[in-house]
């Protein structure tokens, strides 16, 4: 999973690179640089409405070095701004002659338009949240509390004793975020849009590891401390730090605490978001959001099924291969899970070893990249463990590099228990986010020669959809020619998203409770409950995302199998792959028409 990040809603795709590039229109046509002139300006106005973006992508130096000491507006007034802005840029967009551009120039149009109207959908139908698909301001998954101290940790550098300076400015604002998240969050809840009880009750838990430790002690003061030593820059850290995290920050995660118990009183346990106001149509509109298409929830739900099953039959034959013929696959799974053959120990060493070992796997599947792909990435890969006090609702998942490559891709993986994550099942998720999945997709966007709001353009059927598709990817590199296993463990995994695409459409169209989602989903995967329980609550908070992946995976190959049938021996893996990968990140409609063009282009 790639990590919930800041960036712009909607950007423009560019196809430099592509088989497109020696179609786009010869010169700067007015349309053309009226469209540049635009895509430049949402780009700089992102800038200055963000600087926890401009940080993200190491941009806070120089002359937007001020950013550096600001947090995100996270406020009830700057919801409104944002969705007044969004008017506006759709507006601006729309008076562009969609007809007076071609080639690469209309992609980037539509590419952005997708975005800008699928928000403003949502800003016309509802009152609460800030957009489709997070309908909670604060969550186990969503909020200050759970994103900003990881952030000043790992994306907040410290090399100057300005910047040290800084990071004490922006603690001090993390009081102000988790108050002004507090404000949406009764307002939200003033119109009926409370989390479910056990939702609440994770976040709980979670604020209550980040409060349960003396200030001194705290992560967030130790972060500081110990990178201001580690670059010799002379202060008081701990006392400075301190005495904000005492002032400041506790008392508004008190009070934070105290709201979220004030609403658990009034919360209830249905799970999805058709209890909502309109929350069948928000459903709908997040589902768009997140899949790029016009699937509805029921195709959505019978194309699980469908998967399902395909999948099973063939995790049923793998598994018979290896004498495991007994009961259900999701039983034979969870025997798997429960062998002790593939588990390592619960302790540091253990988790020292596991992660050695991905390091090795990032190191082997490097090496055969350049048989598939044209165009490989510079930036480089860590791989990490996901910091503790994020563990209990957290997730694995990546986080991208900063664009001036001075902060590397890393891959974060949950080792709150190292049952979870059995041997059999860590190629693939290493595969999944760092190459040839996330990271390579990500950085290869980020080195493009693009504009920089095409650098940073996210879209999740996209960008999961190829990082599983990049799981079938790896197997096709022949990874698990000597690992059966590690096979079974690839298999797995693309039940676990045909079973997202089952159970999300299941809490939040068809009525499912927690417990039936959790039900289904361990009976199929046989996955330990508490990953399950983890995992279906994610859906909870994020619907539709959890449909992205399997949606985009299914494209990719539909896509690839088209361009192959046409091409025939002209076909070229590396060039497809490049085709879809160099111009960033789309919704899938756009890169449908995108490949097409590229097969176009080479048959000419």
């Amino acid at each position: 999973m790639i990590r919930r990040r800041l960036l712009l809603s909607a950007a423009a795709a560019a196809l430099a690179g592509s088989g497109l590039a020696a179609r786009s229109v010869a010169g700067p046509s007015p349309a053309k640089a009226r469209l540049d002139a635009l895509l430049t300006a949402l780009v700089d106005e992102e800038m200055r409405r963000s600087p926890e973006l401009v940080t993200q992508l190491g941009l806070d130096k120089d002359e937007r070095g001020a950013a550096k000491w600001r947090l995100d507006d996270r406020s009830l007034a700057a919801r409104a701004r944002d969705r007044a802005d969004n008017r506006d840029r759709l507006r601006r967009l729309r008076a562009l002659d969609r007809r007076a551009l071609g080639g690469t120039d209309a992609v980037s149009y539509d590419t952005v338009a997708f975005g800008f109207e699928n928000q403003a959908e949502f800003d016309r139908r509802f009152d609460y949240a800030d957009g489709p698909g997070e309908p909670y301001v604060i969550s186990q998954l969503t909020g200050a509390y759970q994103s900003v101290p990881d952030f000043l940790d790992s994306q907040h550098t410290i090399e100057t004793r300005a910047d040290a300076q800084a990071y004490l400015a922006r603690l001090e604002a993390f009081a102000r975020a988790m108050d002004q998240e507090g404000e949406k969050a009764r307002h939200d809840a003033g119109q009926g849009v409370i989390p479910p009880a056990f939702v609440i009750e994770r976040a709980l838990g979670q604020m209550a590891a980040l409060r349960g430790q003396p200030a001194a002690a705290a992560p967030l003061v130790q972060s500081l401390v110990r990178r201001a030593k580690e670059k010799a820059i002379v202060g008081d850290w701990s006392g400075e730090a301190g005495r904000i995290y005492a002032d400041k920050v506790v008392p508004a995660l008190d009070r934070q605490i105290a709201l979220m118990r004030a609403l658990r009183a009034g919360a209830g346990q249905d799970a999805g978001v058709w209890r909502l106001p309109q929350g069948e149509a928000y459903y709908a509109v997040s589902l768009e959001g997140a899949t790029t298409t016009t699937m509805s929830p029921a195709e959505i739900h019978q194309t699980g099924l469908d998967q399902v099953a395909s999948l099973t039959g063939e995790l049923d034959a793998r598994l018979k291969a290896q004498g495991l013929s007994s009961g259900t696959v999701g039983a034979r799974l969870r025997a798997l899970y429960d062998d002790p053959r593939y588990r390592y120990p619960d302790t540091d060493d253990g988790r020292a070893r596991l992660l050695a070992e991905l390091k090795a796997k990032v190191a082997v599947v490097r090496a055969r990249l350049p048989a598939w792909f044209g165009t490989l990435p510079r930036a480089e890969v860590e791989v990490r463990r996901l910091p503790p006090y994020l563990e209990a609702g957290g997730s694995t998942e990546y986080q991208q590099g900063s664009l001036d490559g001075s902060r590397p891709g890393i891959f974060y993986i949950n080792l709150r228990d190292t049952a979870e994550v059995p041997s059999w099942s860590l190629p693939t998720v290493t595969y999944h986010e760092a190459i040839p999945g996330h990271h390579l997709q990500l950085s290869l966007q980020q080195e493009a020669r693009l504009p920089l709001i095409r650098k940073v353009t996210w879209f999740s059927a996209y960008g999961e959809g190829w990082a599983l598709y990049a799981e079938q990817l790896a197997a096709e590199m022949g990874l698990y020619e000597d690992d059966p296993m590690g096979r079974i463990g690839y298999l797995h995994d693309a039940l676990l998203r045909a079973v997202r695409l089952v159970v999300d459409s299941g809490l939040h169209q068809m009525r499912w409770s927690r417990e039936q989602g959790v039900r289904y989903y361990v009976e199929v995967l046989g996955d330990p409950e508490a990953a399950a329980v983890s995992e279906v609550e994610r859906y909870c908070v994020w619907p539709g995302q959890a449909c992205s992946y399997m949606v985009g995976k299914l494209t990719w190959l539909r896509l690839r199998e088209r361009t192959r049938t046409a091409l025939g021996s002209r076909f070229d893996i590396g060039a497809f792959h490049d085709a879809g990968l160099l111009p960033g990140a789309m919704p899938l409609t756009v890169l449908d028409r995108v490949i097409a063009d590229y097969t176009r282009a080479v048959l000419a």
